[in-house]
């Protein structure tokens, strides 16, 4: 995988992916964006059971590169703004769970990606902002208030606001926040369990929760009734179940 994203996966099935331009504070550019479109493929392809999103460096992502956008006609940056939006959609497209461990500022296209993935594990030294309409643009608009609510996210995107990793607790955009020195065992306190179960039945019980919001209850009822008819065809339930009686 190429080396701004580093692309690990060891032998549960556990793929780690590393945002890896720290030099950049991580900034998304068009070739961070096509290699996270790339290693969410590969994971798709290697059937990982985890895919664990990680950064080098202090800060998660600083967002997105204005250095690269310097001198780009809009074509060009129409271009690499839809490259962005792949890059968040690829990840929140993963059958299987996704997790973000953010231990520094996540800013603008930052934010989309530690909130593309299902849920955050974050430290004290997370932070979150979404400052892109008074840098005079459009982006952070329809993620976050899905997450936060339409009130806060206009908050953050209105004011520059930065949500600190508490708030951030509070408000529902990061579910667990842990100690520097404890995020190593709390990660894989979480891995060692999703490695372990079946892994058919989390991607089914994803997929019926991201399906299930957008339609109506009874359409969501449906999508649950036909995971569970693939689920009883597949029998893959009952040997979890004879391990669990076990």
């Amino acid at each position: 995988m190429t080396e701004v994203v580093r692309y690990a996966a060891d032998a549960r099935g556990v793929v780690t992916l590393t945002l890896n331009r720290p030099a950049a504070r991580n900034a998304l550019n068009v070739a961070l964006a096509e290699a996270l479109v790339m290693a969410c493929r590969q994971a798709t392809e290697d059937a990982a059971r985890l895919v664990v999103l990680r950064a080098e460096g202090p800060v998660f992502c600083a967002g997105a590169d204005l250095k690269e956008r310097q001198g780009m006609s809009d074509d060009q940056v129409r271009a690499r703004r839809v490259k962005g939006f792949a890059a968040y959609a690829a990840l929140e497209a993963l059958p299987m769970p996704a997790v973000a461990m953010v231990e520094g500022p996540a800013v603008g296209s930052g934010v989309e990606i530690a909130a593309a993935c299902d849920f955050i594990i974050a430290t004290p030294a997370a932070s979150f902002r979404t400052p892109e309409a008074l840098w005079g643009t459009v982006g952070a608009t329809q993620r976050l208030p899905r997450v936060l609510g339409k009130r806060l996210a206009k908050d953050l995107m209105f004011t520059g606001r930065t949500l600190t990793a508490a708030e951030a607790l509070a408000h529902g955009l990061v579910t667990r926040l842990v100690a520097p020195e404890a995020l190593a065992a709390a990660v894989e306190e979480i891995t060692a369990v999703i490695a372990k179960a079946p892994p058919a039945a989390l991607r089914m019980a994803k997929r019926c929760i991201e399906e299930g919001l957008d339609r109506d209850p009874r359409g969501a009822l449906a999508t649950e009734l036909l995971a569970i008819e693939e689920n009883l065809a597949a029998a893959e339930w009952r040997t979890a179940m004879a391990s669990f009686k076990q």
